[in-house]
């Protein structure tokens, strides 16, 4: 009896498998339709689950606000030309490297001199010389002509639309992409447009770029996915945000990678920069790379950047895209996030998705997996199902279901991969209740128990848990060029001898819990703590191009920092402290290191040794912290650095520039660019072994600006009056001491 019952379980269980199949591969409209819906919904779940609680604002992408604030204060839709070229103007004029329009201008904009003129010719026919006068003033009314003249001489990117249907056309459309594979591209099932409409002539050839902007929801009217090419007459045509990144990358051509499956060109990626493929799917489409909900960018409104109130850092070396968020100029649109969302901003997570080269990618593949997926699930509960009792079939298929629903999570987080869930997730519950039912009916179980049991199968806590899979990174060893700092309390010995031990962990917690938090958001990583050592480092596991940049960042923020602790520290009656940092760049090897008992993510090399030798000559000159040449290379276009020595540190034979950096260029006083230059001054005099003229150099610095450093070059002069170095001699200072 009970091998029948099980039998008859397992062919149950074949024709819902069966039905399953059919589902996902039937091309029957309604189940399409069904089938579609269940997966966009997945996605949704999946895509909210994964975002962080807090975002943090992508600064490389600034949104020029079209909003109600700038509409009441500038009047409503459209503006003038001349005032868009004067919003564009103040945007290059602070900082923007391009500038996107997700507006677009489709009709010309009266002449109000034009039109007067014509009424003055019709009721004052005799007015000739006025007539004549008004004429040929009549380009200085021109806004068409000023808002041209602005787009000629800079980095913009218009905004136009393509059309699915066939219409009038309007406008000019910019030149198309060139690509060197054409004809393999437009054999392929790249997204076909029918017509345009576009910004008016004078316009779209001042301002040389431009992309479409057009943007289709799904059939449930939610935002997902957009093309980045489409082909119109047998030309491929960018969208905004692709031709944005192509001109903030300067790249000319674009390379379009394709592959024939099954007898079908399809597009598989687009090639900007060599080595970066933003992978798209057949037909040229990307799925939107959302960082967020709204406001995951700077908005800036558009009246502040025409009258010029707003933080002018804002848009330093920014890219910048103009739309609006103002409910009557329909903008908004229904994402997955929430159900109104600007449309700019669309653009603006595209953009930084191929800057990043992070897009979620439904690879071509995809449809075989998820049919290899559905049938390897099915079968394996189909036939194990059956032999278990009760309790053991609900741990099994939650066992199932947690390894599925995990690998494609897996899939979604670590490899960026879209792959269907919402068919074998049902199909497990589904063979799961069903086998449930089947049995407690054959056992003459009561309609109570099976809900019980199977209200216990899925509850609310295994969704949070299949969607929280935190990403992994790499932290294998590496050799890179890196930056790293070392920060010592000065004199701590003698700070020690003060304290009791409860009283002296409390100081060091109180001065490491703030530093850390400095060197974190100026994105570094904290190697270890030695007494009151701090190490730290930039540009593992995470790689960062600014790594020197945001070491001194850093080191400014921390000494800004003792200052306050050193206020606290006085007023509750403990001793107040210095502290020395040094910093170095270079090449040094990083990555999980230590034995079988104790390991550590760190850095090692004769760059970190260096640096830990110039965090000590901080005490020998006197200054709060000291960078080595390479970190000085690499950061002296921001800030204002004194060169301070050429030495030899001890466990090192080669001499290098040391430096003292003291704020940024844009903070340079003339007094301090005085100094700076007498300073390099005194230093090829005494190089040079010019001792009288370096002398009197020293010897007037120190009297203007009093600085130990200069003690210490006029205590050397007087030494090698005395004791001359020779002709060979290079400039060198040995450091011996660490």
């Amino acid at each position: 009896m009970q091998e029948k019952q099980k039998i008859k379980s397992v062919l149950i269980g074949l024709a819902i498998l069966g039905f399953f199949i059919w589902l996902q591969t039937t091309e029957y409209d309604s189940m399409v339709n069904v089938r579609q819906r269940l997966e966009l919904l997945a996605y949704d779940i999946r895509l909210t689950a994964s975002l962080p609680d807090e975002i943090k604002q992508d600064k490389r992408v600034v949104i020029i606000d079209i909003d109600e604030k700038s509409l009441r204060k500038e009047g409503w839709w459209p503006w003038s030309r001349a005032k868009m070229a004067r919003l564009v103007d103040n945007l290059f004029k602070h900082g923007a490297v391009v500038v996107g329009f997700d507006i677009m201008f489709s009709e010309p904009e009266r002449n109000g001199a034009s039109e007067i003129l014509s009424k003055l010719k019709k009721n004052y026919p005799n007015e000739v010389s006025i007539h004549k006068v008004l004429k040929n003033r009549l380009h200085e009314f021109d806004n068409d002509a000023a808002f041209a003249k602005s787009l000629s001489s800079k980095d913009v990117v218009l905004g136009y639309i393509f059309h699915r249907t066939k219409i009038d056309t309007k406008g000019k459309l910019s030149n198309p992409l060139v690509i060197d594979n054409l004809s393999d591209v437009l054999k392929s099932t790249v997204t076909t447009m029918d017509s345009y409409t576009a910004s008016i002539p004078v316009l779209a050839k001042a301002a040389r770029h431009a992309g479409f902007f057009s943007l289709d929801a799904d059939p449930d009217g939610i935002l997902r996915r957009v093309p980045l090419l489409v082909n119109y007459e047998n030309k491929i045509y960018p969208s905004l945000a692709l031709e944005t990144a192509r001109v903030y990358q300067l790249v000319e051509k674009i390379n379009v990678r394709t592959e024939e499956i099954g007898g079908v060109t399809n597009i598989t990626g687009i090639e900007l920069s060599k080595g970066k493929v933003i992978p798209t799917d057949g037909e040229g489409r990307v799925i939107i790379p959302f960082r967020g909900p709204y406001n995951s960018f700077p908005y800036l409104s558009a009246t502040d950047i025409l009258s010029e109130k707003f933080d002018k850092k804002t848009l330093k070396n920014a890219i910048v895209f103009i739309g609006t968020t103002a409910e009557g100029l329909f903008d908004l649109r229904a994402v997955p996030m929430q159900s109104v969302y600007p449309g700019v901003e669309i653009h603006a997570n595209l953009i930084a998705g191929i800057l990043d080269n992070k897009f979620p990618v439904e690879p071509a593949w995809a449809s075989g997996a998820n049919f290899i997926i559905l049938i390897v699930t099915g079968l394996v509960l189909v036939f194990v199902l059956p032999l278990l009792k009760p309790y053991m079939k609900i741990f099994f298929a939650l066992v199932v279901l947690s390894f599925v629903a995990g690998m494609n999570i897996w899939f979604w987080n670590d490899r960026g991969l879209v792959l269907a869930v919402s068919l074998p997730v049902l199909l497990i519950i589904t063979l799961s209740a069903v086998n449930l039912a089947y049995g407690f009916l054959t056992e003459a179980e009561s309609k109570s128990q099976l809900q019980d049991m199977f209200g216990q199968y899925v509850p609310r806590e295994l969704v949070s848990e299949m969607t929280d899979n935190p990403k992994h990174y790499g932290f294998e060893g590496v050799s890179r060029e890196m930056t790293v700092l070392f920060a010592d309390i000065c004199d701590f010995t003698t700070i020690s001898e003060q304290l009791t031990a409860s009283k002296l962990k409390d100081l060091l917690n109180r001065f490491f819990t703030p530093m850390t938090r400095i060197i974190f958001e100026s994105r570094g990583t904290i190697d270890k703590y030695v007494g009151d050592m701090l190490m730290s480092f930039w540009g593992a596991p995470l790689v960062n191009e600014q790594h020197a940049e945001n070491s001194i960042d850093a080191a400014f923020a921390m000494l800004k920092e003792v200052q306050v602790l050193k206020q606290e520290f006085l007023a509750e009656g403990l001793p107040p402290f210095e502290i020395g940092i040094g910093i170095n760049t270079g090449v040094m090897n990083v990555g999980d290191m230590g034995s079988e008992y104790r390991r550590a993510y760190t850095v090692i090399g004769d760059s970190v040794n260096l640096a830990s030798r110039l965090e000590g000559l901080t005490r020998y000159y006197e200054v709060p912290f000291v960078i080595g040449e390479k970190t000085y290379e690499l950061s002296k276009h921001k800030y204002a650095c004194q060169e301070l020595d050429l030495v030899t540190v001890k466990g090192a034979t080669k001499p290098i520039k040391v430096y003292h950096p003291l704020c940024l260029l844009e903070e340079m006083t003339p007094q301090l660019k005085n100094e700076l230059e007498m300073t390099q001054q005194a230093y090829r005099l005494f190089r040079i072994q010019d001792w009288q003229g370096a002398n009197s150099l020293f010897e007037k610095l120190m009297t203007e600006y009093e600085k130990p450093l200069y003690a210490i070059y006029l205590e050397r002069i007087e030494w090698f009056r005395k004791n001359p170095p020779g002709p060979q001699w290079d400039g060198v200072f040995e450091r011996r001491e660490k």
